[in-house]
């Protein structure tokens, strides 16, 4: 592809040797002494970069920039200037412009800034093609030795990188080999959780990684101990890894990242069971033996997932409690953008305590929203289009102000989720009694029929601390990208739920969940 330059410079002659440079490269260069000349140009001609001089007579290249922003909005420009005055640069770089140049000139200099602007995106995708070759093999042998979790979280992590990346190229080959790879990373991961799990709940010597119950007596509570700064604990409901690299680069605007980690979620890996451990600091099994006041079965809750979280906050007082930590602490959950608001307008309040939780459900309700609602459907058809509609609702949501309030009174804010979650693909049927739970990715009841194939099964529910209503209760969780469907309506079932966001059972993307630590620049 011959791309097409426009150079505006009164002294535009001087330049021959360059512009025969660029000529030789390649380029089509059209030369012009003036930015009026350089306007007349643009209005008529197709071009696909500009480069401008700063100081011309008449019309000034910062006056030809504002002319050509309004023309053509997208038209890359380069400035070229003799002043190395610093307000030159602050007025071009305002006025968005793709790079800056300070004669003399030099080719290679040129050359670069052409390439940095045109071929970015092709050179991008070539080098980041070869650089994911070069690693495909490293990652495979990585996950295919005996790992531990922490081994195990590092993998997920390069994985969402290589994701992010590819996601940027234009290279779909190389997307589908990456899918490949990670469809195999999960497969394994899988049966590493199915080896180690119970052992992690059960053996003291176990090395297990931080789960869901132990998540604020080792990672909050320190905080809470050494300083009576506030200090605020915002979850984000089902929030992966790769969502919270999409949101970084904002909250980096604002705060310094002490910590980047992450967290193994319990089964199953839903707000009912992991968040209630979360704030309880108990495993599922002995909330309901301790606290069976405060603790809801998920056998066909009236209110949905979220009526199975109506005691968050008791389980948290008796949790500070237990831990010996007498202090003031709040809680709030959002479920729309009025509470948002009202966060907002509470924020003052929220500065005498000492703790300070929020729950978020935003994410949560998007995935639902997304399998529920055909629009939401379309909006968010792949991985990259639901990471982009998470981003654009955080820039223009109350929690971003709500965030900037937490910088601005310089408090340390910890943001985490309970679960992830996984885009499912594949049925897998199943046979349940009437109240068996509703959830795609995992079921417990009394005689369940299925077929062990892509499952995690417990038929020994106390073994992995989680409740047992009847004598025979098993619990089955799906692994990989699979889903429960009943032979009922299964066709219909089956078109109406896959490609759907999910969570509960056995996955990289709901059990590895970011944890971050965050301080006010």
């Amino acid at each position: 592809m011959q791309y097409n330059i426009l150079w505006a410079d009164d002294e535009i002659d001087l330049l021959k040797p360059h512009i025969m440079f660029l000529t030789n490269k390649g380029y089509n260069v059209t030369p012009v002494n003036s930015g009026a000349d350089a306007l007349d140009r643009i209005e008529n001609d197709r071009f696909d970069i500009v480069f401008l001089d700063e100081m011309m007579p008449g019309m000034t290249g910062l006056e030809t920039l504002a002319q050509i922003k309004q023309m053509q909005p997208n038209l890359p420009v380069v400035m070229i200037t003799k002043s190395e005055e610093e307000h030159i640069m602050e007025d071009a770089i305002g006025s968005k412009i793709d790079d800056y140049l300070i004669k003399p000139l030099n080719p290679n200099q040129i050359l670069l800034s052409v390439k940095k602007i045109l071929d970015n995106k092709r050179l991008v995708t070539e080098k980041t093609t070869l650089s994911y070759q070069q690693e495909f093999r490293n990652l495979a042998m990585q996950y295919q030795d005996r790992i531990g979790h922490e081994e195990w979280a590092d993998i997920y992590k390069k994985l969402i990188y290589w994701e992010l990346e590819l996601e940027s190229s234009d290279d779909q080959g190389m997307s589908e080999v990456f899918s490949m790879q990670k469809s195999d990373a999960n497969a394994n991961f899988c049966k590493f959780i199915e080896q180690e799990y119970e052992g992690w709940l059960n053996d003291p010597k176990a090395d297990r990684p931080i789960l869901s119950h132990q998540l604020m007596k080792q990672k909050v509570f320190p905080y809470l101990k050494k300083s009576t700064e506030p200090v605020f604990f915002l979850l984000i409901d089902n929030f992966r890894y790769d969502q919270w690299k999409m949101i970084q680069p904002i909250m980096q605007e604002y705060f310094n990242i002490e910590e980047e980690s992450s967290y193994y979620s319990i089964l199953p890996t839903t707000t009912g069971y992991a968040r209630n451990a979360i704030f309880s600091g108990m495993m599922p099994s002995e909330m309901e033996r301790k606290h069976p006041q405060w603790w809801v079965s998920d056998e066909n809750t009236p209110d949905g997932e979220e009526g199975l979280n109506n005691h968050e906050f008791d389980f948290l007082q008796k949790q500070l409690e237990t831990n010996h930590l007498n202090i003031k602490a709040s809680y709030n959950k959002i479920l729309n953008t009025n509470q948002g608001k009202s966060l907002i307008d509470n924020f003052n309040n929220l500065l005498n305590n000492q703790l300070n939780v929020v729950v978020y459900n935003f994410v949560d309700m998007l995935s639902h929203a997304r399998t529920d609602v055909q629009m939401i459907k379309e909006l968010a058809p792949d991985e990259a289009a639901y990471r982009s509609i998470t981003k654009s609702w955080f820039q223009h949501s109350p929690l971003l102000d709500f965030i900037k309030k937490i910088a601005e009174k310089k408090c340390r804010l910890i943001l985490t989720t309970d679960h992830g979650m996984i885009r499912v693909q594949k049925p897998v049927k199943i046979i349940g009694y009437r109240e068996t739970n509703t959830n795609l990715r995992y079921k417990h009841g009394k005689n369940l029929g299925f077929d062990d194939n892509h499952l995690m099964v417990c038929r020994k529910p106390e073994r992995i601390f989680l409740p047992k209503p009847h004598v025979s209760t098993s619990y089955v969780f799906t692994k990989e990208d699979y889903f429960f469907a009943y032979p009922n309506n299964y066709n219909q079932y089956v078109n109406l739920y896959r490609d759907t966001f999910q969570h509960g059972g056995v996955s990289l993307e709901e059990v590895i969940i970011p944890f971050i630590d965050l301080t006010a620049k």
